[in-house]
């Protein structure tokens, strides 16, 4: 799979990103208290949301699965570190919209991240 955590969005309602400039599309920024957090770490925490497991980690970059209860939709949760940002992209592999699915899952991982004290507000 390939990496699209620096990726725009295409124009489907199925994906949101923090380096996202539509208003559809962007998430708020994510940023790190301490520069020197791994991505594990928060990789760890992010599996810790409903149907998610962590694919693949790799130097600063995360790749977290999440797959939907009902119908087995699967989710790209993708994080990478670059400096004190944690860029964030969640996206639906399939379908049109998600009916706003990313964005919640988005917005719980910054409540998680800011609950460790590793992001501020």
């Amino acid at each position: 799979m390939t990496d699209k955590s620096k990726m725009m969005c295409a124009d489907k309602p199925n994906c949101i990103s923090t380096l996202e400039t539509r208003a559809d599309f962007s998430a708020a920024p994510f940023t790190l208290n301490n520069p020197d957090t791994e991505i594990e770490s928060i990789a760890q925490i992010a599996e810790q949301l409903k149907g998610a497991k962590i694919a693949v980690i790799k130097e600063n970059y995360a790749r977290i699965e999440s797959t939907s209860t009902v119908f087995r939709f699967v989710d790209d949760l993708e994080l990478r570190i670059e400096g004190n940002n944690l860029i964030v992209r969640s996206e639906s592999r399939t379908g049109h919209s998600d009916f706003g699915v990313n964005k919640k899952r988005v917005e719980q991982l910054r409540a998680m991240l800011l609950e460790q004290n590793i992001i501020s507000q």
